[in-house]
């Protein structure tokens, strides 16, 4: 259409404003529908399969590797984030640290499944969770993840930890959660031994519970004047017991365990930073478990992988109290837009502390402007 000639006011040029920036070259979706199917899948658990049925119902029709390339260019984009977030949370002076199973479509294992495994890594003091994917669970992957690594690490009792204590710059503490789990199961057992042990946990427990909102120091203080006496009770109680129990019995696996580990059980009691268990860290792998309920298995290893960052994201958010599509939504327009931004800026932490001073920022501008 032309604009009458000679209008008063009125010019015969078209004026075209630029295309926003795509997050994705020569891709449709924006940096909010993109946001949308990483979180509708990490975090609410609804398969791409799904997510296609309700596009269809409102008249979009997406093909499913069509959605998957926009997950996986996604991740290409994220990749340096992702490394970004594995630096930080190797700064930290304390670690949690666990593995829980994916299976995992193989075209080398015709009419099966690869049972792969996602090791995690919390750091509590900066509320970070980290996911990596590995084919197995032997001893090299925690080595291999923590390469340079200095400080405290938690972890329950599998065997491939404990290659670390040879590490000096590693100090391993236990979970006291796995401990008296072994206890519990040996009730019908044992009820007598394991009625008392479960007394002793819940007796530190409540200590905790008490100390939790207390400052660092009346932790501390706490720990050594209840928590410890507590425990080297407890410890003469087992040496005591031990001998009297059947090699094959659910309490003797308890006292072993227990036994075994006794000293790295009690490490907590040593700063009060610490925490009593790894229930933090295996609350952050909770949705992974609830995702396998609806996906079975992810369709490759590099879709693993994907995976593996994606939930590191959204369980750091969560950790934050960080809305996943919000911030998602906000560094995937951010990363399009200038990438020459320094890339930590948008970890979940760092990004709260901006979006804090920005609405402060923007408050004090509407005051000034009243």
């Amino acid at each position: 259409m032309t604009l009458p000639a000679g209008e008063p006011g009125l010019k015969s040029t078209f004026i075209i404003a630029p295309l926003p920036t795509a997050v994705i070259k020569n891709c449709m979706a924006d940096a909010s529908l993109l946001a949308t199917l990483i979180v509708e899948k990490y975090c609410d658990h609804l398969p791409v399969y799904r997510q296609m049925t309700r596009f269809e119902r409102a008249g979009i029709k997406l093909a499913h590797s069509t959605l998957l390339d926009w997950i996986a260019k996604t991740c290409t984009l994220l990749q340096p984030l992702y490394e970004s977030l594995k630096q930080e949370i190797l700064k930290s002076s304390y670690l949690m640290m666990d593995e829980t199973t994916m299976k995992v479509m193989d075209k080398n294992k015709q009419g099966t499944t690869h049972r792969g495994y996602f090791w995690a890594a919390q750091a509590p003091p900066a509320k970070l969770v980290y996911f990596e994917y590995h084919l197995g669970r032997n001893q090299e992957v925690p080595q291999l993840i923590l390469a340079g690594y200095k400080g405290y690490l938690q972890s329950d009792g599998y065997a491939c930890y404990d290659t670390l204590s040879t590490n000096k710059d590693i100090k391993l503490l236990g979970c006291i959660a796995h401990s008296r789990r072994y206890f519990s199961e040996a009730e019908k057992n044992d009820p007598k031994r394991a009625a008392y042990a479960l007394e002793i946990f819940g007796q530190l427990y409540d200590i905790e519970r008490d100390i939790k909102d207390k400052t660092a120091e009346e932790r501390k203080q706490a720990r050594t004047e209840l928590s410890k006496p507590i425990w080297e009770s407890f410890g003469r109680w087992l040496e005591d017991n031990a001998g009297q129990l059947g090699e094959k019995s659910a309490i003797y696996k308890a006292f072993a365990y227990t036994m075994k580990r006794f000293k790295r059980l009690s490490v907590y009691m040593d700063d009060e930073m610490l925490n009593i268990d790894n229930n933090p860290l295996e609350s952050s792998i909770r949705p992974i478990a609830l995702g396998r309920r609806n996906f079975l298995f992810s369709g490759s290893h590099d879709g693993a992988q994907r995976s593996a960052m994606l939930y590191s994201f959204m369980g750091s958010c969560k950790l934050h109290g960080i809305n996943p599509m919000m911030w998602l939504e906000d560094v995937l327009k951010k990363l399009s837009n200038n990438p020459n931004q320094p890339i930590q800026n948008f970890l979940p932490n760092n990004w709260k502390k901006t979006q804090t001073i920005e609405t402060e920022n923007q408050q004090e501008l509407a005051v000034k402007l009243a």
